[in-house]
């Protein structure tokens, strides 16, 4: 067994194929291959699940994931004492749904930078599904969700609640709308629509709140973003956790505003999630512990971040 086969899975699991870890790696895709076939032999399991439409880590090799980190981690530290300039240099690999970008992620990022110079964070932008899934596949470290009142997180990943808060109305600041202490769903669907894709939670929001009777102009987009920059460019109004709109830019810029949806009481709670007792790199604990500081000075008023289990009940 070589340490660089040990490399050559992680870079599978993490670029999602054979191809792309090639490219990365500098290698031939046969030669990555035939080394990965042999550590298999040399194991004795499957470790990935080759398909027409690319490699992706098997069941069996997700269990051996954490064991290969763990040896792949004590050899960068051992190259580090030696004085090797290019040990120490690692990533974390974030999923996100979009959820409190500005109020929480971004000025994550910033303090993690500062503080952990010689590690690289990879934000990806993804359903809520495909978090949980890249998190048991181990090609994601930490995912950002938001959950509805109601809602469990599956038995495969455990989170750390950041921010409670509740869905409100993003609307253009010169909107007409914009003048009234509240927007009652009737109003709401009588204005073009800018909903959130399937697979998101604010999509199954807005179906809950409009029932089968949908606005009739109605965009769709992926994430709390996009949808941000849609509403502030006039083509809609839109529904977004409070968190992931109060303070943005945006916002305090003076281009969109938020008001209540008139007799609705639902909450909605952003989750930083990580796979069930997996085990978790120094990077990416210090990255969770960094959101959840950040998350507690960005709502000092409501409940300090606590730990949620998963619900077998999911």
């Amino acid at each position: 067994m070589r340490i660089e086969q040990l490399e050559y899975i992680a870079a599978v699991t993490q670029y999602g194929s054979l191809r792309r870890a090639s490219e990365q790696l500098h290698i031939s895709q046969p030669a990555l291959s035939e080394a990965i076939t042999k550590l298999e032999r040399e194991l004795g399991v499957t470790l990935l699940d080759r398909r027409r439409a690319g490699a992706r880590i098997s069941r069996e090799g997700q269990e051996l994931l954490h064991s290969m980190a763990d040896v792949l981690e004590a050899v960068d530290r051992l190259r580090l004492a030696a004085g090797d300039q290019n040990a120490g240099v690692s990533s974390v690999r974030v999923g996100t749904v979009h959820a409190g970008t500005s109020t929480v992620l971004l000025p994550t990022l910033r303090r993690f930078a500062d503080e952990h110079p010689r590690t690289s964070v990879e934000v990806r932008t993804m359903v809520q599904e495909d978090i949980y899934l890249a998190l048991a596949e181990g090609t994601i470290d930490i995912g950002l969700v938001n959950l509805l009142d109601g809602d469990d997180l599956p038995p495969t990943v455990e989170g750390t609640v950041l921010l409670h808060g509740q869905p409100i109305v993003v609307l253009p600041a010169g909107h007409p709308f914009a003048s009234r202490d509240e927007i009652t769903v009737d109003e709401l669907r009588g204005e073009p629509f800018v909903g959130m894709r399937s697979g998101y939670l604010m999509y199954r929001f807005a179906h809950r709140v409009f029932g089968r009777d949908l606005p009739h102009h109605w965009h769709a987009t992926d994430g709390a973003e996009m949808g941000k920059m849609m509403v502030g460019e006039g083509l809609g109004l839109t529904l977004l956790p409070d968190y992931s709109v109060v303070g943005d830019p945006r916002e305090t810029g003076g281009h969109i505003t938020v008001r209540p949806l008139a007799g609705d009481r639902s909450r909605v709670t952003m989750v930083a999630v990580r796979r069930h007792n997996a085990r978790t790199t120094s990077g990416a604990r210090s990255l969770l512990d960094l959101l959840a500081e950040t998350a507690a000075r960005a709502q000092p008023s409501r409940t300090q971040p606590s730990r949620t289990q998963p619900s077998a009940g999911s």
